[in-house]
Formats: C-alpha cells, structure tokens, sequence
C-alpha cells in the first residue's frame, strides 16, 4: 500500500460516520479512529492517540490542516491551523535550517508553515489559508494534541 492509497483512505475516512477503521494486509495494519470532540487523549509510549498517520513504508506524508475560524468573535477573519495529530511540533524541517514561518510572516494556502513527528514519522503540516500569522500558540519541540491550534493566520493580509 502506497502513501496516495493511504491519503484516499484517510480523506474516507474522515468524511465518514465511522468511529474506526482497521486494515491488515500481509504483515501491514492500518488502523484509524476518531474521538469524541469533549475526550482528551491519552497518549503511551508505543502508540500515538488520534494519530491517523501509519505508513510502514517509511515515507513522509502530508497532513492537511483545516482551518476554523476561532472563538474570539471580535476577530472575524483570523483562522487557526491546528495539529491533523498527536505529535511534536517542529517549526524547522531540522535543528540547523530556518524556520518555516514566523510571527509575522505571509503564508500562502499550501505553504508547509511546520512538521510534526509522530512515530518515527515527520508529518508536514500546510496552511489551508492565505495571510499573515499573527501568533504562534505552541513552543517549538512541544507535544501537540489532535486538533490543537499551532498558528493564528488573519487572512487577506
């Protein structure tokens, strides 16, 4: 099973009623679930809550992120990108290169403004909106819970 077969399965899966999903091929499993929106995760060692993300192939795969729009009202065009999954958030693609985005930055939709690892996995995580990120919600090298909010855009400047 490759990354693209995994991705349609994914993007299935997310606009389904399905709570779970588990796929065995050979020595390969795939196992996907959602959560109710008022659990928190719990996250062990071995495995990553909420993380939607097994490839055993090794390779990188890209996590959209939807944005929404926040639940300050008086900001009306701010959206949020938040974490498709469990992870460590990185705000460089390595410890010695620049950072995707900063405070401040344009962002264009599509642009990777992160990556988060979970499971030995790098996970980029691109803007679904165009602006300028006006906060960073999280501390570079921190756990991120499915969902959470990383930036702030306001869109159209």
């Amino acid at each position: 099973m490759d990354e693209k077969e995994i991705e349609r399965l994914l993007e299935k899966f997310d606009q389904s009623s399905l709570k779970n999903f588990e796929l065995t091929q050979d020595d390969f499993k795939l196992t996907f679930s959602k959560r109710d929106e008022d659990q928190h995760a719990v996250v062990e060692n071995t495995t990553a809550a909420g993380s939607a993300s097994v490839n055993s192939t090794g390779h990188e795969q890209n996590a959209p992120v939807q944005p929404t729009a926040p639940e300050n009202e008086g900001a009306q065009n701010v959206s949020e990108i938040k974490a498709p999954l469990v992870g460590v958030v990185y705000f460089a693609p390595s410890p010695d290169k620049p950072v995707f985005k900063k405070q401040g930055d344009h962002v264009e939709k599509g642009d990777v403004v992160c990556v988060i690892e979970a499971m030995k996995m790098v996970n980029e995580v691109k803007s679904q909106v165009s602006g300028t990120i006006s906060n960073i919600l999280v501390e570079d090298g921190s756990m991120v819970e499915y969902d959470q909010p990383i930036f702030q855009v306001t869109e159209g400047e």
